[in-house]
C-alpha cells in the first residue's frame, strides 16, 4: 500500500488542543481526525476545511462539522508546511467569538516567543 504524500504536518502545541479534543464524543473525534488527514494530504485544501481568519496575522481555523454541530480549531503555519494547533471550541453562533480568536492569537504569540 502506498502511503499518502503529506503536504503538511499537524503538530500539537502544549495541551491546548488536547484539552478540547478529549471532551468530545467518539464521532466528533473521528471527524476531527478525518479532517486533519485531509489537511495533511491534500495539496490544496478547500475553505470548507481550512480558512484564514480575516484581520489576523496568519491565524486559520480548521472547520469541522458533524450533523448540526460545528467545531472550530484554530491553527497557524510554521515554516510553511507545519500546522500548529492552538485550541478548539464548539461554534454556537454565526460569528466566531472574539474571545476565542484572542485566545488563539495569544497561543500563537506564546509559540513564536518560545521559538526565539
Amino acid at each position: 500500500m502506498v502511503k499518502n504524500q503529506k503536504y503538511r504536518t499537524i503538530i500539537f502545541y502544549k495541551d491546548y488542543f488536547q484539552a478540547f479534543f478529549l471532551k468530545q464524543g467518539d464521532k466528533v473525534k473521528d471527524k476531527i481526525i478525518w479532517t486533519f488527514n485531509l489537511i495533511e494530504e491534500l495539496q490544496r485544501v478547500s475553505e470548507t476545511y481550512l480558512k484564514h481568519i480575516e484581520n489576523t496575522d496568519g491565524l486559520y481555523e480548521i472547520r469541522v462539522q458533524l450533523g448540526r454541530n460545528i467545531f472550530r480549531i484554530f491553527c497557524f503555519f510554521d515554516q510553511g508546511q507545519l500546522v500548529v494547533l492552538a485550541h478548539g471550541f464548539q461554534k454556537k453562533t454565526q460569528k466566531t467569538p472574539k474571545k476565542e480568536i484572542e485566545k488563539a492569537l495569544k497561543i500563537k504569540e506564546e509559540y513564536e516567543n518560545e521559538k526565539k
